[in-house]
């Protein structure tokens, strides 16, 4: 079966999208991918000796905001810069077929700036901060040039991303736009560029099987989900999804 043949028939018959998306996709705009933004922290301990599970989780944001902000930093760092890419865009021109709705677990805001309409980011984004004392947001935060870790200029409190660290529950409001998504349902699915290693993630791809939604993942290599999915498509997604935007014409 070729892939890109039947997704493209699977996505001319769909009315809604549902679209997945983890580092896999941002990795052709240079990002590492995860484990600490894989590639930063793959299978080994952190500088102070801590799984970067710890050194990045919420319980460290507390005890050690310090430690735990030289982390988030140095993976600012090895983003920033980056733009999005051919994938994210060809997400956008889908929307000329279908209403795509967006889950994300990228937390790098490229789907917002390649102009997504329907953006989920499950995880936050470090496009934005707030002080974890008087609640005061702080949108498009210059990295650069803040102190580590940064405080209120209002309160004197620890300021910290608007992310999901390890350990920490998933946003409300993010979740409950998910669900009202899932509610009116969809009629395709697009796993893309994701492990699908969190339940959260990969119980989208078990609901389309179950209830004989077309799904398809898009990733070089295999997930927890690959055995799930209608059709694998073995390819980068910065190919892939400009594949199958060109295709549908």
């Amino acid at each position: 079966m070729d892939p890109l043949s039947q997704t493209v028939r699977w996505a001319r018959g769909a009315d809604r999208i549902l679209v997945l998306t983890g580092a896999g996709l941002s990795a052709d705009s240079g990002l590492p991918t995860y484990r600490g933004v894989g590639g930063l922290y793959d299978g080994i301990d952190t500088a102070d000796g801590l799984p970067i599970e710890e050194a990045l989780s919420g319980h460290m944001m507390k005890r050690d905001p310090g430690l735990c902000w030289r982390y988030i930093a140095q993976i600012e760092q090895a983003c920033r810069g980056a733009q999005f890419n051919a994938g994210h865009a060809a997400l956008v021109e889908l929307e000329k077929h279908a209403q795509v709705v967006v889950v994300t677990q990228n937390v790098d805001g490229f789907h917002r700036d390649a102009g997504s309409s329907k953006v989920i980011e499950v995880h936050g984004s470090l496009r934005r901060l707030f002080c974890m004392g008087c609640g005061r947001p702080e949108d498009t935060p210059d990295y650069a040039t803040m102190a580590i870790p940064p405080v209120c200029e209002a309160c004197g409190s620890i300021v910290r991303p608007d992310v999901v660290l390890f350990g920490e529950a998933l946003p409300g409001d993010a979740m409950h736009a998910w669900n009202a998504e899932m509610h009116l349902g969809f009629d395709m699915v697009l796993s893309v560029g994701t492990s699908s290693g969190f339940p959260y993630i990969a119980e989208p791809v078990i609901w389309a099987r179950r209830n004989g939604i077309p799904s398809v993942e898009i990733n070089p290599g295999s997930s927890s989900v690959s055995r799930v999915v209608d059709l694998r498509w073995p390819e980068r997604a910065s190919v892939a999804l400009p594949a199958l935007v060109e295709a549908l014409g």
